[in-house]
């Protein structure tokens, strides 16, 4: 055992939990979920958080991180016309889904099929909104918004990884300042609020289909890509199999699918966690501490950003997926033949459509998946 081990654990829980905590309050919002709902929504997905991660590490004896699904977020975000019964109803269907991808590996290689530049697009669609608000934020409340834009700047030079931390704390510590929080919550211990889940097909070609691919495509496969670059043979069916199956408990308590992670299990499965491979493991129970005492406190939590200003949640939610934003724009456009499809995927899934009840990443995937068909087609025939 060496400090590095817990070191890495709570710096990669600290970092994935602040970064992306006000992508939880948009979706949130965006679902008209209630404080109360929201605060089961982080204390429900911390525990799936902490089960997950401290079971796959000691069961595989690697540094299997758990997190959840950031693009998943992004996407509830940004959708319209569904509530939270339709959400957890989502959630349910997506987690059934990543069971069963899981259990039939034919299925893991069916979605590793989807174009990376089709999938990605995708992505870049659902997050470019987000980065849109944030630059919309900096006209709207350049006191407190600019100030923290150029801290965000000059932090990321040094640690991208904590330089969203820094806006928010940052931006808590600039609000109190300027007046603009009258007074901090009092502190409360988090509980968990069951919500009866709603199905439909709107909901599930809308929301799960889109969350299944995107937690699929940009979370688990980049999971276990992380992991293989780092020396491991993850068992890539359990690994889904047990995400998925605790997503399926915890989403009638209102929380997002978890998933496999890939920046956070960066910080754990590197050298600086621990020179020896074989010991990085114990970075899982570290982890897994952490995430239970954010559940103790998620209730705390979500009551102190309900008081912050609405273009600080914005600006936060933004930053912080500047960097996914980016890698998936390079992705996108890296192979010129997929360019164009791309580029439709992409300008569908940001259009923010609704087309029978079904929102813009469906259609966008669709679109995208279309156009690169009929290219492949019509090169196919002249071929011949």
């Amino acid at each position: 055992m060496r400090l590095s081990i817990p070191a890495s654990a709570f710096v990669a829980a600290i970092v994935g939990f602040g970064g992306t905590l006000a992508l939880i309050i948009a979706a949130a919002n965006a679902l008209g979920a209630t404080q109360g709902q929201t605060a089961s929504w982080v204390t429900a997905v911390c525990l799936a958080l902490a089960v997950e991660t401290a079971w796959l590490s000691w069961r595989t004896r690697m540094p299997v991180v758990a997190a959840w699904s950031t693009p998943g977020l992004a996407l509830l975000g940004a959708t319209s016309g569904y509530t939270m019964p339709d959400a957890v109803g989502a959630f349910i269907m997506t987690a059934i889904m990543l069971v069963a991808t899981g259990l039939l590996r034919p299925l893991t290689r069916l979605v590793a099929k989807i174009p990376a530049s089709i999938s990605s697009a995708m992505l870049a669609g659902i997050v470019f909104s987000f980065a849109v608000g944030a630059a919309k934020s900096m006209v709207g409340d350049p006191a407190l918004v600019l100030p923290l834009v150029a801290l965000f700047l000059v932090i990321r030079l040094f640690s991208p990884a904590l330089s969203v931390l820094a806006v928010l704390f940052g931006g808590v510590a600039l609000a109190f300042v300027l007046g603009r929080i009258p007074s901090f919550p009092a502190p409360e211990l988090s509980s968990l609020v069951w919500t009866t889940p709603a199905f439909s097909l709107s909901a599930f070609v809308g929301l799960a289909i889109p969350l299944y691919l995107v937690t699929m495509a940009s979370q688990n496969l980049a999971g276990l890509a992380v992991l293989k670059a780092s020396g491991y043979e993850p068992p890539a069916g359990e690994l889904i199999t047990v995400t998925g199956l605790v997503s399926l408990l915890s989403a009638p308590f209102n929380a997002v699918t978890t998933n496999l992670a890939a920046i956070s299990a960066a910080i754990c499965t590197g050298p600086d966690a621990h020179p020896d491979p074989g010991e990085r493991w114990k970075t899982g129970p570290f982890y897994a501490l952490a995430y239970l005492a954010f559940a103790v406190f998620g209730a705390s939590l979500v009551a102190l950003f309900a008081v912050l200003p609405a273009s600080l949640i914005v600006l936060v939610a933004g930053l912080g997926l500047l960097a996914a934003l980016a890698n998936a724009l390079t992705i996108a456009v890296a192979a010129p033949a997929d360019r164009i499809a791309a580029t439709v995927t992409l300008a569908v899934t940001a259009s923010g459509i609704v087309v029978g009840g079904i929102g813009s990443a469906f259609w966008g995937l669709a679109a995208g998946l279309l156009v690169l068909g009929l290219e492949k087609g019509k090169n196919a025939y002249i071929g011949q």
